[in-house]
């Protein structure tokens, strides 16, 4: 997956396949070869965060 795409394009698409086809943020990284801490780093610069419960990605800082 590329990462490099505009933030609010990759949030939308990573949210969609959180809701429709993975448990978990780790479960999707896993599966799309993606690396967690690159992926949590991106998140952090554009000020989003990965809420557990929700198992969705969110605008602001935790």
């Amino acid at each position: 997956m590329n990462l490099s795409m505009a933030p609010e394009l990759l949030i939308s698409i990573l949210n969609t396949k959180l809701r429709n086809d993975y448990a978990t943020l780790y479960d999707l990284c896993e599966d799309l070869d993606v690396h967690l801490n690159d992926l949590e780093a991106i998140l952090l610069k554009h000020h989003y965060h990965y809420d557990e419960q929700q198992n969705q990605i969110k605008k602001g800082l935790k």
